[in-house]
C-alpha cells in the first residue's frame, strides 16, 4: 500500500479548506486548547496561552477518538523523542530526549507514585480511562517538584464529576486478545460528589516475528479500582478523599508469575481564606509490592515493598493583579524493602523540602515566574537549592519564551545500599557516598498562534554534572554505583498544527536531540538523535453524530553506540547500530449523538518487524486489529 494514496487526499483537503466547506459546523480552532487552565508548569491554575514554560496537553478527545488506553503508547504517537523499549526480564524502560525513567517525574493529580524497576515506575498504574487531560512539561522542574524531576514531568488529571449522575461503560478488544473492559460511575448532589472506577485488562503472550533478545512478550492481566469522594461544606472549603488498588500478574515463567500491588489513598483540603488568598493541606500514602506467585503450592511470596508517607501544604496570595506568591513545602517517610538489598533487608529515610515562587505580570505582553526549592535527605545527607527563572512576553500572534532552571536529583535508596546477584554472572553494589545529580537546563521558544494555526519552535541545552549510573569496579569485581563525569544534552523541538473548517486537523511535530555521553572514550549513548510524529485527520458531523477518520505515525531515526560484550574484561567492546524504523496507525470512530463510540483500528498498518528484536527496538509482531464500544448510559 502506498503511503500517498493515504496523505495526499488529507493534505489537499488541508491546504484548501474551502473546498470541502459545504454547510459543516465549524470545527474545533486549532488555537482553543490555548484557554485551557492548566497547573503543572506553576502549581497554580493558569490558562495554557500565559504560562511562561512550553507545556502541552493532550486532552481525552485525542485518546478516547484514537481508543488508547495505555499511557506510552499514547505518549509515543502524541510526542517525538519519547521511545519505550523493553529492558531486562522485559520491563518497559524510558528514554526520553535522553533522559531516563529515574529523570521523568509522572504524578496523578499532582501526586508521585511509589515504587520502581530498573529506574522506572510501574507504567501499568497510569489508567487512562478516567483522564480529563495530561499536562506535559519538558525541561528541569525541580524548583517545584523536586527529585527526578530533572527532564521534565507528566501529569495525569483525573476527571470530575459535574453531571447529576454518569455511568460510562466501554470495552476493547484486539488482537492476542488484548482486552481492557471498565466502567465510571459519577454522582455530583449539591455540595457532595463521588468517582468510582474500575478497570480490567488482559493480554495473551505474544510470539514476535523474528529471532531476538526476546522472542516472546509475556502475557499479562490487570485490575484497576478507584474512588474519590468530594465535599464541600461552605462555599470557602472544599474536602476531598480517595482511595485506589490496583493488581497487575504477568506470566513470565512457566511456574512463578510475577504480582504486582499497590494500595494508595489521600486525604486533601483547599480553604479559600480570603478572595486572594488559598490554602491547600493535604496527606498522601501509597504502597506498592512485588511478589512472586508459585502456581504449585499456590504461595505468594513477597519480594519488595515501597512504602511511602508524605504531608503537604502549599499557600498562594495574589497581593494585586500583578504579584501572586506560591510558597509549600512536604515532608515524606520512604521505605523500601527489597530482594536486591540482600537478605531482604529494608531501609528507610525521611525528606522535606520547602519552596516559594513569585508570579509577576506587569501588564498583558509580559509575564515573569521565578521560584527556588530546598530539599533535604537524611540517609545521604543531600540538600540543595533549586533556582528557576521563567519569562514570557507576547507580540501580536506571537510569544516569546526563555527559561533557566536548575535541576537536582538525589541518589535513591537501592542506588545507595543495593547489594544484588545479577543471576549469578556479577554483582551489583550500591554507594552510600553518592553525591546528587545537579543540572543546568535551558530553553529558548516561539510560538506563533493565529486562527486555524499554532506554530513553536524551542531550543534546549541541558548540562547535568555527578551523573549516577553503574562501573566495573575491579575491587568488589562487580558493577557499582558511581558518578560519573558530565553530560551534555541539546536539541530542538518543533511543532505545527492546524484545525479548519472544513473538519481537517494536521499535527507535526519533530525533535533532534545531541546527547554527549562517554565513558572511557565510548559513546554510550542510546538515545535516537531524530524523531517526528505526524497525526493527520478529519472530522466530520451528520445526523447521527461526529465522524473522526485519523492516520498518525512516529518515525524514529537510527542510532549507533559503544557497548560491553563483556561484563569481566571491559577491553571488550563493539560498536552496534540500532536501526531506524516507522509506525503508522489507522483508526475511525464513531461518537453517535445518543452517548454511543464505536472505533475501529489498524495498529501497524505496513506491517512493520525489526529483523532482530534487540532491547530497544519496537516490540511489535506486526499489523494488528481492534475494535471499542464506549456507552455513556446517562445519554442513552
Amino acid at each position: 500500500m502506498n503511503l500517498r494514496l493515504i496523505v495526499l487526499p488529507l493534505v489537499i483537503l488541508g491546504l484548501f479548506p474551502s473546498v470541502a466547506a459545504r454547510g459543516q459546523d465549524t470545527a474545533h480552532n486549532a488555537c482553543r486548547q490555548l484557554e485551557a487552565l492548566v497547573v503543572t508548569a506553576t502549581r497554580t491554575p493558569k490558562l495554557l496561552k500565559d504560562v511562561p514554560v512550553v507545556t502541552r496537553i493532550i486532552s481525552h478527545h485525542d485518546f478516547e477518538s484514537l481508543d488508547i488506553g495505555h499511557l506510552p503508547e499514547l505518549l509515543q504517537a502524541e510526542l517525538p523523542g519519547i521511545e519505550f523499549t523493553y529492558a531486562m526480564n522485559q520491563q518497559l524502560s524510558l528514554n526520553m530526549q535522553g533522559f531516563g525513567g529515574n529523570g521523568i517525574l509522572f504524578l496523578v493529580d499532582g501526586e508521585r507514585l511509589a515504587g520502581e524497576t530498573l529506574d522506572n515506575i510501574d507504567y501499568a498504574r497510569l489508567n487512562l480511562d478516567n483522564v480529563e487531560h495530561i499536562e506535559i512539561v519538558k525541561g528541569s522542574a525541580s524548583a517545584l517538584y523536586g527529585s527526578n524531576a530533572v527532564g521534565g514531568v507528566v501529569n495525569l488529571v483525573s476527571r470530575n464529576a459535574g453531571e447529576p449522575w454518569s455511568l460510562r461503560l466501554n470495552g476493547h478488544y484486539g488482537s492476542y486478545r488484548n482486552q481492557r473492559y471498565g466502567a465510571s460511575l459519577g454522582f455530583s448532589r449539591k455540595r457532595f460528589s463521588s468517582e468510582t472506577h474500575a478497570q480490567h485488562t488482559a493480554c495473551d503472550p505474544i510470539r514476535m516475528a523474528a529471532d531476538g533478545d526476546f522472542g516472546t512478550l509475556y502475557g499479562n492481566h490487570t485490575w484497576h479500582i478507584k474512588e474519590r469522594i468530594t465535599v464541600t461544606p461552605t462555599d470557602k472549603m472544599k474536602l476531598s478523599a480517595r482511595a485506589g488498588f490496583f493488581f497487575r500478574e504477568r506470566e513470565s515463567q512457566a511456574t512463578v508469575h510475577d504480582r504486582y500491588r499497590d494500595f494508595s489513598g489521600g486525604l486533601k483540603g483547599d480553604y479559600a481564606v480570603s478572595g486572594r488568598s488559598a490554602l491547600t493541606v493535604g496527606y498522601t500514602f501509597d504502597q506498592y509490592d512485588k511478589s512472586n506467585y508459585l502456581l504449585t503450592g499456590g504461595y505468594d511470596v513477597r519480594t519488595y515493598s515501597n512504602v511511602q508517607h508524605t504531608t503537604r501544604a502549599l499557600y498562594n496570595h495574589t497581593f494585586n493583579p500583578s504579584h501572586t506568591v506560591t510558597a509549600g513545602g512536604d515532608v515524606m517517610r520512604d521505605y523500601l524493602m527489597s530482594y536486591q538489598f540482600g537478605g531482604d533487608g529494608a531501609h528507610r529515610q525521611y525528606t522535606a523540602d520547602a519552596f516559594v515562587q513569585w508570579d509577576w505580570t506587569p501588564d498583558d505582553r509580559v509575564n515573569i515566574v521565578s521560584a527556588v526549592r530546598y530539599d533535604y535527605y537524611s540517609l545521604s545527607a543531600a540538600s540543595h537549592l533549586s533556582p528557576k527563572v521563567s519569562a514570557m512576553y507576547k507580540l501580536p500572534r506571537v510569544t516569546l519564551r526563555a527559561t533557566y532552571a536548575g535541576g537536582f536529583r538525589a541518589p535513591t535508596l537501592k542506588e545507595m545500599y543495593m547489594v544484588f546477584d545479577m543471576a549469578n554472572i556479577f554483582m551489583i553494589y550500591g554507594n552510600p557516598d553518592l553525591l546528587p545529580e545537579k543540572s543546568d537546563n535551558f530553553n529558548l521558544s516561539a510560538e506563533y498562534s493565529h486562527s486555524h494555526y499554532n506554530v513553536t519552535a524551542m531550543g534546549f541545552y541541558n548540562h547535568i554534572r555527578n551523573h549516577i549510573t553503574t562501573y566495573w569496579n575491579t575491587a568488589l569485581n562487580g558493577m557499582r554505583y558511581a558518578n560519573m563525569e558530565p553530560v551534555g544534552l541539546a536539541g530542538v523541538d518543533l511543532a505545527a498544527s492546524a484545525r479548519w473548517d472544513n473538519g481537517v486537523g494536521m499535527r507535526l511535530s519533530y525533535t533532534y536531540t545531541r546527547e554527549r555521553v562517554t565513558a572511557g572514550g565510548m559513546q554510550t549513548s542510546s538515545t535516537r538523535p531524530h524523531a517526528a510524529t505526524l497525526r493527520l485527520d478529519y472530522r466530520r458531523r451528520w445526523s447521527a453524530g461526529t465522524c473522526t477518520v485519523a492516520l498518525g505515525g512516529r518515525a524514529m531515526s537510527a542510532v549507533t553506540c559503544d557497548e560491553y560484550t563483556s561484563y569481566t574484561d571491559l577491553s571488550q567492546t563493539a560498536r552496534r547500530t540500532y536501526p531506524g524504523y516507522m509506525l503508522w496507525r489507522f483508526n475511525i470512530s464513531q461518537e453517535f449523538k445518543r452517548g454511543v463510540t464505536l472505533t475501529a483500528t489498524v495498529d501497524n498498518l505496513f506491517d512493520y518487524t525489526p529483523d532482530y528484536y534487540y532491547s530497544n527496538s519496537p516490540a511489535t509482531p506486526g499489523r494488528t486489529y481492534a475494535v471499542g464500544l464506549t456507552v455513556d448510559i446517562d445519554k442513552l
